[in-house]
């Protein structure tokens, strides 16, 4: 997300809160639907959650929505009767999608801790290749005086 033309707030609301959003495929996991069934509920329901953030580029676009609208939209639809043609859906316990919404934020805060640590250790490394590269400079600059100096004298003489 270092492009800053490959994130798009649609609801700037949420600016500086993405913890409370969620992308469809994981709300799809979350719940336990597939992706098109999400999908699908997207295009077919002028109710489903108003997208909140686009990140990447082009085709790739990853579409984030609130995760609480979320949850709220797929409940109402995951209770719904199934029509005539249709089998109920195995309903899923409250408890299942709770816990596995703590799986997830696990999982997401294991990966955030794993990349702070990679970014701590970029940043030492940053920090002393600065160190080096300012005593460098120092010792050219100090070197380029003394040599304009010895010039001056020199053309004194």
């Amino acid at each position: 997300m270092s492009d800053p033309k490959a994130v798009t707030w649609l609801r700037p609301e949420y600016e500086g809160r993405e913890d409370e959003l969620i992308n469809l495929a994981a709300g799809a996991a979350l719940v336990g639907v597939s992706r098109s069934a999400v999908s699908n509920w997207a295009k077919r329901h002028s109710n489903f959650p108003k997208i909140a953030l686009l990140t990447g580029i082009g085709d790739r676009r990853v579409k984030y929505v609130p995760r609480a609208e979320f949850l709220d939209f797929a409940r109402a639809q995951l209770s719904k009767k199934p029509g005539p043609n249709r089998p109920a859906a195995p309903r899923r316990a409250a408890a299942t999608l709770r816990a596995e919404e703590i799986a997830y934020s696990e999982r997401q805060i294991a990966r955030l801790e794993e990349l702070e640590a990679r970014q701590v250790k970029a940043l030492a490394n940053t920090r002393r290749a600065l160190k080096k590269h300012r005593g460098r400079l120092r010792r050219a600059q100090q070197r380029l005086a003394e040599e304009v100096a010895a010039a001056a004298q020199h053309a004194r003489r």
